[in-house]
C-alpha cells in the first residue's frame, strides 16, 4: 500500500521510534517511505505526536557510540520541529497504558506509546512492529508494509 493511501483522511499520527530512526539515519529500504510521511508533516498536511519513550529509544545508539551530532539530530527533530509535538507521559497515560498492557499483553514501552497516541487523539500509530496491529483502538500502520 502506498504511504498516501495509508494516510488518507488522517490529520494526526503518532511516531513510534523505528520510523524516526529510519528518517534521521536514512535507513534503507525504509527511508523513502518515512521521508514521504515527514514531507507531509513539514507541509502542514499532517500533525505528528510522540513521547519521551520515542526520544529515549532513539538516543540509545548515539549515546552508546558517543555520537553527539546524531543525538542532537534526534533531539531537534522531536522537540523543535514544527508539526511534531512531544507529549509528556502523565498519570492518565500511565493508567491507560496499564489497561492496554493487561488486555493486549504489550511490553510497557509499547503500551505507553499507544496510550499516549490515544490520549493525544491520533488516528494512526506509525511503527514497524507488526505485532502492535492487534491493538484495535486505533489504526496501526507498519512501515515495512508500505511503499513510497
Amino acid at each position: 500500500m502506498k504511504v498516501e493511501a495509508a494516510l488518507v483522511n488522517v490529520s494526526k499520527l503518532y511516531l513510534d521510534s523505528a520510523p524516526v530512526i529510519y528518517y534521521v539515519q536514512g535507513v534503507e529500504p525504509f527511508f523513502p517511505i518515512v521521508d514521504r510521511v515527514f514531507q507531509q508533516i513539514e507541509l502542514g498536511a499532517l500533525a505528528a505526536v510522540t513521547s519521551p519513550v520515542t526520544l529515549g529509544e532513539c538516543l540509545v545508539l548515539p549515546f552508546t557510540t558517543a555520537d553527539t551530532a546524531l543525538q542532537q539530530s534526534f533531539v531537534d527533530l522531536l522537540t523543535i520541529t514544527e508539526g511534531i509535538s512531544l507529549i509528556n507521559i502523565d498519570a492518565v497515560v500511565g493508567q491507560r497504558a496499564a489497561d492496554l498492557r493487561a488486555r493486549y499483553r504489550l511490553k510497557l514501552p509499547d503500551a505507553l506509546q499507544i496510550a499516549t497516541a490515544l490520549e493525544a487523539g491520533c488516528q494512526v500509530f506509525l511503527t514497524n512492529d507488526a505485532q502492535l496491529k492487534r491493538v484495535t483502538e486505533l489504526k496501526v500502520v507498519v512501515v515495512s508494509e508500505l511503499e513510497a
